[in-house]
């Protein structure tokens, strides 16, 4: 799927709404609202996205050189490539990428969202230097991708947070829901891409490392909740994660120190290299969330919602309070401020002890923002054609948002 036809599909979408608005109700503020709403996302778009992010690329990138210098990254290339190799047949087990793509799904698994985006953006650049067709996702770009924007991640910590400070008796206790989800999304992203890709996952070295992964992740949720509090919980993901964010340039640090190189050049010329990505996805970015803030703010969204609830109004016996989230779940793949001001206002609303409220933190935290993403890291390698990148993350999204109601029914209900 090109990005052509999407940033088509939304423009079109949006302006046939607005006419509906406009002629058949009467709606003269409509087509106000959307010039309104393109306007503020392209600004957006550079001023609270891009240019924030050239501070953190420069930083992060320059990091990440001295961890190419040092061979940190060549190490973790070793280490996990016999199971990348499965999944990333066409990357060599001992190229760089494999560290890189490492570095940035540890980010994600510990919720180092400022350090994920960084080294996801640098893994991409390196899967890139593989790709025989410049403007056209590669195999190993689509697994990549689906998987990065799964979001599996143990420290749900942004949402923790937002949950206290909105009163909760219990913020932490969407814990275990959100690793329940995320996982799942995750594991059908994987055997969505596995399935197109034509990989065989039934190996001994692939449900080796599943397995060991998902007991890892079980022991960690059960020694959290056995041996700690609610309270030391939240204080440990917190502390857990920046200790994490200062170790790993102090430990590539040293490691370059060790190797005898000049770190500091090392760093320079690296931070040049995220300051050029930066300044490369300024147009995909405005380009593609001008064309969301139109699908949003056309009404596309609401429609959607409101016919999923009129549809399960008519199933008897059937709890339906589900359908008051539904809003945050069609608009996380399009817009993680705008679901996030969804959750916040149901947290205020209903409260965040309430159903709703552990629904939407649960919910919130199980999907991503995927068009913004493929915007972001296509954008940065040039990518224009997507191929089935944009379906198979959608599809990651809805199973976990699926997951996630039923084990909001399950904790919650």
């Amino acid at each position: 799927m090109a990005l052509n036809y999407i940033w088509i599909f939304f423009f079109v979408i949006a302006f046939g709404i607005g006419l509906v608005k406009l002629i058949f109700f009467g709606d003269t503020e409509i087509f106000r609202l959307m010039v309104d709403g393109l306007f503020d996302s392209t600004k957006s778009s550079v001023m609270d996205i891009a240019l924030p992010l050239i501070g953190i690329m420069a930083f992060w990138l320059g990091i990440m050189k001295i961890g190419e210098k040092a061979g940190a990254i060549n190490f973790l290339s070793r280490l996990v490539g016999p199971f990348f190799n499965q999944l990333f047949p066409e990357v060599p087990a001992d190229h760089p990428a494999v560290g890189q793509m490492m570095m940035n799904y540890a980010a994600n698994l510990l919720g180092l969202d400022n350090a994920a985006t960084p080294l996801g953006l640098k893994a991409m650049q390196g899967l890139q230097t593989l790709n025989k067709s410049e403007d056209t996702a590669s195999n190993s770009q689509i697994m990549f991708l689906v998987l990065h924007a799964s979001g599996l991640t143990l420290l749900p910590i942004s949402i923790i947070a937002q949950r206290a400070i909105y009163h909760s008796k219990d913020p932490t206790d969407i814990f275990i829901p959100c690793i329940i989800a995320t996982y799942v999304a995750t594991l059908v992203g994987l055997l969505v891409v596995a399935f197109k890709q034509k990989i065989n996952l039934l190996n001994r070295v692939v449900l080796t490392w599943l397995v060991g992964l998902t007991a890892l992740i079980g022991f960690f949720i059960w020694y959290l909740t056995v041996f700690l509090s609610k309270a030391q919980i939240s204080e440990f993901s917190k502390i857990f994660s920046n200790v994490t964010l200062l170790a790993i340039p102090l430990l590539f640090i040293l490691g370059g120190f060790r190797k005898k190189i000049n770190v500091f050049e090392v760093f320079v010329e690296g931070a040049k290299e995220g300051f050029e990505t930066s300044i490369k996805i300024i147009p995909y970015l405005v380009g593609l969330l001008a064309a969301v803030s139109l699908f949003r703010t056309s009404g596309a969204l609401t429609y959607l919602s409101d016919g999923f609830k009129w549809a399960f109004s008519f199933i008897h016996g059937i709890d339906t309070r589900f359908t008051d989230v539904l809003p945050i779940a069609f608009l996380r793949p399009l817009s993680g401020s705008g679901a996030r001001a969804m959750m916040l206002d149901n947290l205020k609303t209903f409260g965040a002890d309430s159903f709703t409220g552990h629904l939407s933190s649960v919910l919130y935290g199980s999907a991503d923002t995927t068009f913004y993403i493929v915007a972001l890291y296509f954008g940065a390698v040039n990518i224009k054609k997507t191929r089935y990148a944009i379906p198979a993350m959608l599809i990651a999204d809805a199973a976990g948002i699926i997951t996630s109601i039923f084990i909001a029914y399950l904790f919650f209900a």
